[in-house]
């Protein structure tokens, strides 16, 4: 197995300050090759956050949402089906709730309506009869939506952070990502903006005399929801989206989480007293995310606002299995995909796109995901949808914007992509299943011309070698402290190892004791059950291993490679 590591460059001088100052020398190597030049940079109270009235039209959706509550009127909120829209709408309604207000929701199942405030959604919510509709995690390419919402006599509250299009819907928009937002961090997931559309209100209510300083209601108790959504939706952590997530791990790991959270780590064997940004993303995460991707949401939703403690287990249990049933979908699908790529020669293409008429709609974009990391190629996979469509779901690498090159398709054949939408790293379109083979065509012509041949190698980034007298519990427990995720990686290492002993765990584990100069190192490599050489490199993780009530130093492999 041959894999490059290459390790991340960083200032010395920078890390000899921070060391200086009292941080972990390891520590100060990774933050400096990570950006940071001062420990102030780290600080993770909620004093640091960006302010909300820099944020645009958050000080009129105030306003707006004020009044929506002084006439109470009838707020429905419209959400998204993934994980960021099921913890911004039971943040929506908790927050509105502690506010004084009240609201209903809505979430479109992806099956029969699809995603966002179609015209569709917003003749099925007239139903219930709002006065207002407030979008989250989606809405910005609404503009057929609101339309229809303004037909009906219903006013339109958006807030999102998607990437808008060349038109924008007549509402009153929030979003980072809209023209003119002087908001510093565009990386904010629809969680975080709707929390600061509340800290907005919150001011807007105090401003009105409904509260004062002392009755004011304390939002820092939502921040556990908006841990899990900013980490589930895999948004960069820069340091703004660091601080909303650490200050929910706070809450979580002080016995504060709210009872569906709670009830998610013990469906997930976790505990959330020892919770971290890891938990958030591969455990919890998909379990909340498994409802919207094989069933409605709506399950999701209910979990975080029950506070029933009997309900939301049943409720967790069965998101748990249904995360299961994902997992054993995505197996499935991900064998037919790579026996598809056997008679494609993947070398020679800049992309991956694959379709299946047996695929499952709401798995499509985790084995997108998986192809990417795999092939390290943008990858979109379709299955089928209604009347004659196909759905795609897209992951790209760093090098190139997929939503941008998807617009750049869009421009060049605009018959050709019905509706698409997205970020830099993920999106989603709809096309003619009849024209697949002319999207595949000109997406692999689009993204020839975006990347070069060097963006296709796949590089292995580490933060060096560690001397050996550094590998401890101590730089195990050191290392788990602080908040890791998109854009702010957990630091791993590279080293030369002796594999000294070697069995299978659980079936499909490798259980290591490696040698470093003459050192033991108790070690796991997960999903794998053939046996290693006895020489290898490895990129490991130093870990706090929990066994028995007993802590200790075990080394995560991420990558190995045969040591000549």
């Amino acid at each position: 197995m041959n894999k490059p590591f290459s390790a991340r460059p960083y200032p010395e001088a920078i890390a000899c300050t921070l060391a200086a100052g009292g941080m972990h020398p390891v520590l100060a190597r990774v933050y400096a090759a990570r950006g940071i030049t001062h420990a102030e940079q780290l600080d993770t109270q909620l004093a640091g956050l960006i302010p909300f009235d820099t944020l645009k039209n958050s000080q009129a959706a105030a306003c707006r949402l004020a009044d929506a509550i002084a006439r109470r009127e009838r707020i429905l909120i419209v959400a998204d089906y993934d994980a960021d829209g099921a913890t911004a709408c039971a943040v929506a309604v908790r927050g509105l709730a502690l506010l004084g207000g009240h609201a209903d929701y809505l979430v479109p199942n992806r099956f029969e309506y699809g995603y966002g405030l179609t015209p569709e959604i917003v003749r099925l919510a007239s139903e219930r009869q709002p006065d207002l509709i407030v979008t989250v995690d989606n809405g910005i390419a609404s503009v057929e939506g609101v339309a229809e919402a303004k037909r009906l006599g219903i006013e339109v509250l958006v807030t999102d952070h998607h990437l808008p299009g060349d038109s924008l819907p007549e509402a009153l928009i929030v979003n980072p990502n809209q023209p003119g937002c002087p908001f510093p961090s565009k990386h904010l997931a629809g969680v975080g903006v709707m929390f600061y559309v509340l800290l907005a209100l919150r001011a807007e209510l105090r401003a009105r005399g409904v509260f004062s300083a002392d009755t004011a209601p304390n939002l820092a108790q939502l921040l556990d929801i908006v841990a899990l959504g900013t980490v589930a939706d895999v948004v960069r952590l820069d340091v703004n989206n660091r601080i909303l997530v650490e200050q929910g791990l706070r809450r979580m790991r002080g016995g504060r989480a709210c009872a569906g959270i709670r009830a998610l780590f013990a469906a997930a064997g976790r505990d959330p007293l020892r919770a971290s940004a890891s938990d958030l993303g591969f455990m919890v995460g998909p379990r909340l995310n498994a409802a919207g991707r094989l069933e409605d949401m709506s399950l999701g939703i209910a979990c975080l606002l029950s506070e029933d403690e009997d309900a939301v287990q049943a409720m967790a249990q069965r998101l748990h299995a249904l995360n299961a049933e994902r997992r054993s979908i995505e197996a499935d699908m991900q064998a037919s995909a790579l026996t598809a790529l056997d008679s494609i020669e993947t070398d020679d293409s800049y992309s991956v796109v694959l379709f299946d008429a047996d695929w499952h709609q709401g798995v499509i974009g985790i084995l997108a995901s998986r192809l990417k990391d795999k092939f390290h190629r943008p990858a979109i996979c379709f299955a089928r949808g209604t009347n004659g469509e196909i759905k795609g779901s897209g992951r790209s690498i760093a090098p190139l914007h997929l939503r941008d090159a998807l617009d750049i398709v869009s421009k060049r054949a605009p018959d050709l992509i019905l509706k698409f939408g997205g970020h830099a790293a993920a999106a989603g379109l709809t096309i003619r299943e009849a024209d697949l083979m002319r999207f595949g065509e000109l997406f692999e012509a689009t993204v020839q011309q975006l990347l070069k041949p060097a963006d296709l190698a796949r590089v292995i980034e580490t933060d060096g070698e560690l001397p050996l007298t550094a590998i401890s519990l101590e730089l195990a427990q050191a290392l788990n402290q602080p908040v890791w995720g998109q854009g702010f990686p957990a630091p791993s290492f590279n080293g030369v190892f002796r594999v000294a002993q070697q069995r299978i765990v659980g079936e499909k584990h490798l259980k290591l004791r490696l040698d470093m100069q003459g050192q033991l190192f108790d070690s796991i490599l997960f999903f794998r059950d053939l046996p290693l050489p006895e020489r290898i490199q490895a990129v490991f993780r130093p870990e706090t291993n929990l066994y028995n009530g007993n802590i200790s130093l075990q080394l995560k492999l991420e990558h190995w490679a045969e040591e000549p």
